[in-house]
């Protein structure tokens, strides 16, 4: 079974149209509602997913931590992380679950860097993405080409391993770390952004890396 996790928060303008392009590549789709004001769990089931909810804003993290579990729960053979931004797209899902298998790898990092479909904003490309991955690098994570880009794929070793603890976008290098520390297999594999007029900023950055140093403090 392959299921797609999409964590999404205040995305009713884009959140119907993913989930019905998803269901053309995967088998289920688990939306996880954290915390919305607005219509996205809604229009979602309407959409054919299945809604998780959390009843407060935790984070991109903590929503897929609670994917995670519940893909396990229905012994999920592969997991797809896709943003509710409309941000990917879905023609990459088929050729990156290929790509998974031939290898024989345990998971998918995407990758905007590996061929020239994505228009990145200049400070994004040469300050920010640069700064994920040598971040990562030095926390230990496996030196990515895109440490923090959202589309990922997991086969069920790597869903079983990998436990988020990190509710935010920490997650983004918690991953690789937990990729490294317990042994699994990865990839790259090109994808498409399409950008928007939001997304992380240099204080996002910096928020977290104060999160890393904060979890990693109280632990």
């Amino acid at each position: 079974m392959f299921v797609a996790i999409v964590p999404a928060y205040n995305e009713e303008k884009t959140i119907g149209s993913v989930v019905r392009n998803l269901f053309s590549h995967v088998d289920r789709v688990i939306v996880v509602d954290d915390g919305s004001s607005d219509a996205t769990a809604s229009l979602a089931e309407a959409a054919g997913a299945l809604v998780l909810r959390h009843k407060l804003n935790r984070g991109q993290g903590a929503s897929l931590e609670t994917g995670h579990e519940y893909a396990r729960s229905i012994n999920a053979d592969y997991v797809l992380h896709f943003d509710a931004d409309s941000q990917f797209s879905v023609d990459d899902i088929a050729p990156a679950l290929t790509k998974l298998k031939q290898k024989n790898a345990d998971i998918l990092f995407g990758s905007r860097f590996l061929d020239q479909r994505s228009d990145i904003p200049w400070f994004k490309r040469y300050i920010l993405l640069p700064f994920g991955r040598v971040f990562n690098w030095l926390w230990g994570a496996p030196l990515l080409s895109d440490a923090h880009n959202g589309f990922r794929l997991l086969n069920k070793r790597a869903l079983h391993a990998i436990h988020l603890t990190q509710d935010r976008m920490a997650h983004a290098t918690e991953i690789p770390v937990q990729v490294k520390q317990y042994g699994l297999s990865y990839i790259e594999f090109p994808v498409q952004v399409m950008y928007r007029e939001y997304g992380q900023g240099l204080k996002g950055a910096g928020k977290i890396v104060y999160d890393l140093f904060i979890h990693k403090g109280i632990k």
